[in-house]
């Protein structure tokens, strides 16, 4: 595990930026996938960016995000669809056929989650995952106590975690209690994994994830087990005996 401290917010999303362009300049039928939330914004503005002055392609790459709320449609702004096409998907050349987010709708929840694991199967797995970070240390909507072992599912969103997200809606009660989200075990086998975090409310949790006992009651902590993971936080988000990089 690879833990950068960098100077800033500012300077987390650069370099998650540069991992990202790296990997689709180097590799550019990548399959990408990618979180949500405000930690990433910058990033994605960031690509956006360079896409729009640089060029880089996104054309023959794949994404699929890690989440979903349930019983959201696409157009609702609070819905994944509606952020990833709103801040990435709208800015660069990623095909509409390549981009795969879980359907809060489905009629089938089960059977949307199956489909979702296959889909990500057939496509040979994920290249490069991003991911955020939960206070209670979920990764995607993988709450404590979630099974490593679990592949995409429905979850049952905490109070803790529905409480920090109803800063996006009107208040808590408008914050759906299931979403569908990539499980553990999907996210674990990802070849490369960049985790993004900031402020000081997330000390504890990036603390524990690197340094606490691999335990289902954090499931951040999973990532210890990965051979090839990169941490990237803030100061604030930082504790003592990390080496700081400018």
């Amino acid at each position: 595990m690879k833990v950068i401290v960098c100077s800033s917010y500012e300077m987390v999303s650069v370099k998650a930026a540069q991992i990202v362009r790296s990997h689709v300049r180097e590799k550019p039928d990548s399959v990408f996938g990618l979180a949500t939330g405000g930690t990433p914004l910058r990033m994605y503005d960031l690509l956006a960016e360079d896409h729009r002055l640089n060029g880089t392609s996104y054309q023959k790459a794949v994404s699929f995000n890690l989440d979903e709320y349930v019983g959201l449609n696409r157009s609702h702004p609070n819905s994944y669809h509606y952020y990833m096409q709103s801040h990435f998907f709208s800015k660069v050349d990623l095909l509409p056929a390549n981009r795969f987010v879980p359907d809060g709708l489905a009629s089938d929840l089960q059977e949307e989650c199956e489909q979702y694991e296959k889909q990500i199967k057939d496509e040979g797995g994920i290249d490069l995952q991003i991911l955020g970070l939960g206070e209670n240390g979920h990764i995607g909507f993988n709450e404590p106590g979630t099974s490593f072992k679990k592949g995409t599912h429905v979850t049952t969103l905490t109070n803790d975690t529905r409480k920090a997200n109803a800063r996006f809606f009107k208040n808590q009660r408008e914050v759906p209690h299931y979403a569908i989200t990539m499980g553990l075990n999907t996210i674990i086998q990802a070849k490369k994994i960049v985790l993004l975090a900031a402020g000081r409310k997330k000390a504890k949790a990036v603390k524990r994830m690197i340094t606490g006992p691999v335990t289902e009651s954090f499931p951040a902590s999973i990532l210890q087990t990965h051979s090839d993971v990169t941490i990237l936080i803030d100061k604030e988000a930082s504790f003592e005996n990390i080496k700081e990089e400018k």
